[in-house]
């Protein structure tokens, strides 16, 4: 049986034909997988997660998810049907949302949103929170909020982009022991970017650098 979930070959991206922000990128996570991307800021990490999620078009290489491909110099499946999800450094909740209707967004199947969001408050323990909406509530519960309304579509693969960088070093700490905790009871892919060693060794079994938009 293969439990290959993301396969990239080849990959190249660049805004323009003289300048490229990855260089031929060649990655593979199976089921289950937690990895990491370590590398200094502008080395192309974000990138490669936006090329992974479907919101850019590579300039060649491509992408594979199940087997099958989603992207590449010449095709893009939308983002929406590619179940991945993303968790940013800005949290970008929608702010004229409460906490539930922030988390039950990506749910399509109306009778699953009340089970799918009550379980995903009480495990992210932000079930008081379910009718404030973001301005009320502190960066820590907004970043939770983010990973449960990532989380619940249930997506194949979950791409984390220094999802805990603005928060304060306890605040991080707790972060990376519960969120970790959960990835693996629930037995979640994961995809981190970061410039963080630690965050990278506590949250994942597997560590690759990259400089320069490249995999070393």
């Amino acid at each position: 049986m293969n439990n290959l979930l993301l396969e990239i070959n080849n990959l190249n991206h660049g805004y323009n034909e003289h300048l490229s922000t990855l260089d031929d990128i060649n990655l593979t996570i199976s089921l289950g997988e937690r990895v990491s991307i370590l590398g200094p800021s502008g080395c192309g990490k974000s990138t490669l997660l936006r090329l992974i999620a479907g919101l850019e078009k590579p300039r060649s290489g491509c992408i594979k998810l199940n087997g099958s491909e989603v992207s590449s110099a010449d095709y893009l499946l939308p983002p929406e049907e590619r179940k991945v999800g993303l968790v940013i450094q800005e949290k970008a909740l929608f702010p004229h949302l409460s906490v539930y209707e922030n988390i039950c967004f990506g749910v399509r199947k109306s009778n699953d949103k009340n089970i799918i969001a009550g379980d995903l408050m009480t495990l992210l323990k932000i079930d008081t929170l379910k009718n404030k909406y973001p301005h009320e509530i502190s960066g820590g519960e907004q970043q939770r909020v983010a990973l449960a309304r990532s989380m619940a579509p249930n997506p194949g693969l979950l791409m984390l982009d220094e999802p805990f960088s603005a928060l304060d070093k306890d605040l991080k700490e707790n972060l990376y022991e519960e969120t970790s905790r959960i990835f693996l009871e629930r037995n979640i892919t994961i995809l981190l970017v970061t410039h963080d060693l630690r965050e990278a060794e506590i949250m994942t079994s597997k560590q690759i650098r990259m400089d320069k938009g490249k995999l070393i």
